[in-house]
């Protein structure tokens, strides 16, 4: 785990605004953040070669790609199996967006989209044979989600 980066209340600032809008202009920055574009630049460039800002991505409305169904599935293992191979088999699937791992109860949490149900049921198979190590699985489905820095429908 890498060293912490000194962030002052600007820095945070333009995280904000850069999570809200990834595509946000460096002018538009500068004016709500009430400094001048080429620092915030140097800013942003600054929080890029830390490694503070790791890229920049689009948030999609799976429904309209085909993809309605959206789902979360707990994990739990054996004792001995080695998580990085289930993560990495985890992200072999396209329908797979995350797997977060945990401490706790649950080992890890997959979070997918698919198509139906049965598209669902295939993809948790899937996630089960990968893992002579996988003891349970528990599937919820997303009936809604809301993401900081998108409106509140």
């Amino acid at each position: 785990m890498s060293a912490p980066v000194h962030l002052d209340s600007v820095d945070l600032r333009i995280l904000e605004l850069l999570r809200a809008d990834g595509r946000r202009t460096v002018r538009d920055i500068a004016r709500l953040v009430r400094l001048s574009p080429a620092p915030v630049r140097r800013r942003i460039a600054r929080l890029e070669e830390s490694g503070v800002i790791t890229g920049y991505t689009v948030t999609t409305d799976q429904a309209k790609l085909g993809q309605g169904l959206q789902a979360v599935t707990e994990l739990r293992f054996t004792g001995d199996t080695d998580i990085h191979d289930i993560v990495e088999f985890a992200s072999t699937l396209p329908e797979v967006d995350e797997v977060l791992t945990l401490t706790g109860d649950v080992d890890a949490l997959v979070r997918l989209h698919v198509d139906s149900v049965d598209d669902l049921q295939k993809v948790v198979n899937r996630l089960r044979r990968k893992g002579a190590g996988v003891l349970q699985t528990k599937t919820l489905i997303v009936i809604d989600s809301w993401q900081r820095g998108t409106p509140v429908p």
